[in-house]
């Protein structure tokens, strides 16, 4: 609900204060939740988060008392922020003085005014919460007053924010922006610390912007209005044989097309997708949930007892794929309802894709959903299925709803990592979550161009596609870039502007020798099949647009960056459950409408998974005031040796620099945690190499890690277990471990 501009008093001359009020409820629609939050009486201090130069007009709109604000004084120097300074009644902060700017903020406290102040001290670039500078705390204490964090969403994009690097130059918004603004509980002077109150704006951060309307939307319809809103552009470049264009309201004309027959001829509810990333996929995806169906594609690298029971689960019965899949893994559970999609397509007939391709150029794209007969309405709804990878455990259904996959694609708008005008090359299979979630419905809905390659592994296609193609983007996983140091040139990869590693942790030597080799900074990021899948990636540090600009910072070495706008996280003791300090190490923890609501038909992995609505991620993390977060390894990969938690991936990065395996393509090593009965625990090596166990044991002191940490069991094996994905396979790992120990 909006609330009055000004409600009891105004600092704004009365002529000026009837021009704003109009406009601002013209352009901002405003929510406010729990503004009662804020004391009715005597002084309160703000801390809100800043995104805008309008931020005060609508936190003013939000809240039930007048604001006064805090400025800094050498903007005085302009004449416009001079009388603004003036007209508003804002209080002046000079670093020369702080003394005398101390006294003013106090004696309007002490006359029971509320002071709002922007926590992190100026407008934020990069659209993501960053550090809350703690000046204030010593001002509430000194003055008794309580403080009340509050975060507002849908103000970054606007042209009054940084967003694309730059303001007031770029298309404003012709529909009115709704924004929602969170008010926390009130703290304690005592209480009210920068960490604990940038806990709050995170918290509230997520809350307002789950209110986006956006997000109650249905996937489908999004997609098709996204399409046919630029049905010229070059949406896929598929060169899993010949090079084929195929622009965004082709796509929409084969997908809208098939998906009336698969409404006729597919009574399921879900549909299983058997196909590489590719021209194909992106139909068959498309067209399942243009027929308000849910796709589910399947991860044909599997084993056959681990499809079937992902089929049984998931109730797939008809699949589509192509005959050239069939050939590729004969072993595979085909069912009798498999389809093929070129085949389908070709029953369809041109007149229906030709159809549909009129109404690409000709309909408003607002009623293009109707059309489809799609319902407005998704939110919470399931409208896609993915098995995790199983890489400690039996393979579970992931269930996705419209909210999880539209947040997830809002998030990484807001952000400058995947800007429209990026090419992407895409080689990550679909049944992986970022490849379905970033490579199908992010890159349609943004209007991004996908190049794609049929495999990860197959490194020289890949080169000459990003080649080729003048591709500016490619993310994947350290073992899949690692051998592009050895294929490719500088001159063949000049196009690539971004470079995202993910998945696994990066190793300093990998993004050391794309620094040297091309020039290329790679970023790394963060997240989980769990999560839509991203939840955290570095980005570029933002420019300087103006000479008050302070620097800012997007990435940090080592880190995997901060979290996606509207997510929240905790850090808790992994044995306690106990909240700890985000700064602290312990079990990490994420809030947001990214995260999922549950594995399908498994009531008791779900209630372990997520806690009084809190995700688990069994990751070991902890993040610096800045946000920035540190994954310090997987909770499974961590071994409880004499009370100590003793990291798996901390011992095999010793190995590999003591015995120069930097640049050896795929895994050769990696340490496993078995149970022992005298120990609890015992650590092997498993490895496809020769180790001699006491020079192991003296490369790894000399390493400078304890002797507790050095492998007591050395197994020797033909190769290491990985996933289709890329990643390591825990779950095979411990079964080689068990029976290589048993022999």
């Amino acid at each position: 609900m909006a609330t009055k501009l000004f409600r009891k008093r105004s600092y704004l001359p009365l002529p000026l204060e009837w021009l704003l009020l109009p406009f601002a409820r013209l352009a901002y629609r405003v929510r406010a939740r729990r503004p009662e939050n804020v004391p009715g009486r005597g002084g309160v201090i703000l801390i809100a988060n800043h995104l805008s130069f309008v931020d005060a007009i609508v936190l003013q709109l939000a809240c039930p008392r007048p604001l006064r604000f805090l400025g800094y004084e050498g903007l005085k120097a302009n004449v416009f922020f001079e009388k603004l300074f003036r007209w508003s009644g804002m209080i002046g902060f000079s670093p020369r003085d702080p003394v005398g700017s101390t006294r003013r903020i106090l004696r309007a406290l002490q006359a029971g005014e509320v002071l709002c102040l922007f926590g992190e001290g100026h407008i934020s670039r990069i659209g993501e919460l960053m550090r809350i500078k703690p000046g204030f705390e010593a001002i509430a204490r000194r003055a008794g007053v309580p403080v009340v964090p509050v975060a507002h969403d849908g103000l970054w994009g606007s042209v009054f924010s940084f967003s694309g690097d730059r303001w007031i130059f770029k298309s404003p918004r012709i529909m009115p922006t709704h924004v929602c603004v969170c008010f926390g509980r009130p703290m304690l002077p005592s209480e009210a610390t920068a960490g604990k109150v940038r806990r709050e704006l995170l918290d509230l951060g997520a809350e307002a912007f789950s209110q986006r309307p956006v997000l109650r939307r249905h996937l489908g319809g999004e997609a098709a209005r996204a399409l046919v809103k630029h049905p010229g552009m070059v949406q896929v470049i598929d060169r899993t044989g010949e090079r084929v264009e195929l622009t965004a309201g082709k796509l929409f004309a084969a997908a809208a097309a098939l998906s009336r027959r698969i409404k006729k001829t597919i009574p399921e509810k879900r549909v299983g997708i058997v196909l590489p990333p590719g021209m194909g996929a992106f139909i068959a995806n498309l067209a399942v949930s243009f027929a308000n169906k849910i796709p589910v594609n399947l991860n044909f690298t599997a084993g056959k007892s681990t499809t079937e029971g992902s089929m049984k689960l998931g109730e797939v019965s008809t699949i589509i794929s192509a005959p050239a899949m069939q050939e590729k893994i004969p072993g595979f559970p085909w069912p009798a309802g498999t389809k093929d999609l070129k085949a389908e397509l070709k029953a369809l007939g041109k007149a229906r894709i030709v159809f549909w391709l009129i109404v690409a150029y000709i309909v408003p794209n607002q009623l293009v959903p109707r059309l489809l007969g799609l319902p407005r309405r998704g939110d919470n709804d399931e409208c896609s299925l993915l098995f995790t990878s199983g890489t400690s455990g039996e393979p579970k259904g992931v269930v996705y709803t419209h909210r999880n996959i539209l947040a997830q694609c809002w998030q990484i708008s807001s952000i400058a990592v995947l800007p429209p005008t990026a090419r992407m090359l895409a080689c990550l299979p679909l049944f992986h979550s970022f490849g379905y979630s970033i490579t199908v419905w992010y890159m349609v809905m943004r209007g991004c161009t996908t190049i794609t390659v049929p495999s990860p592994l197959d490194t020289r296609r890949v080169v000459d596609a990003i080649h080729d193609e003048n591709a500016t983007v490619i993310i994947g996983v350290p073992s899949f870039l690692r051998p592009i140091l050895k294929r490719a040139t500088h001159g063949e990869l000049k196009s690539l502007e971004l470079v995202v590693s993910g998945a696994e942790k990066m190793p300093l030597d990998l993004y050391d020798a794309f620094m040297n080799q091309f020039h290329i900074d790679i970023m790394e990021g963060f997240g989980l099949t769990e999560t839509s899948p991203v939840t955290n990636v570095n980005q570029q540090h933002p420019p300087a647009i103006s000479r008050f600009s302070v620097p800012q910072y997007g990435k940090r070495l080592g880190s995997v960056g901060r979290m996606m706008p509207g997510m929240s996280a905790r850090i808790v003791d992994p044995d306690t459950y106990e909240e700890r300090p985000l700064t602290s190490t312990g079990l990490l923890l994420f809030k947001g409408d990214n995260v999922f609501t549950g594995y399908l038909n498994d009531a008791a992995k779900t209630a372990e998974a997520i806690r009084d609505g809190w995700f688990h991620t069994g990751d070991l993390a902890r993040f610096d005031e800045d946000g920035f977060l540190y994954i310090e390894g997987r909770l499974s990969r961590f071994s409880k040796l004499a009370g100590e938690m003793v990291p798996h991936g901390t011992i095999e990065d010793a190995i590999i620099k003591a015995y120069n395996l930097t640049d050896v393509e795929g895994y050769v090593i990696a340490v496993a945690g078995v149970p022992d009965e005298a120990k609890g625990e015992v650590l092997v090596l498993v490895t496809t190499r020769d180790f001699e166990l006491a020079d192991l044991r003296q490369k790894i002191t000399d390493a400078g890690l304890p002797n507790l940490w050095v492998p007591r069991v050395i197994l020797k094996v033909d190769s290491i277990p990985v996933l289709g994905s890329g990643k390591l396979d825990l779950k095979a790992l411990k079964e080689t471990v068990l029976n290589g120990l048993r022999r």
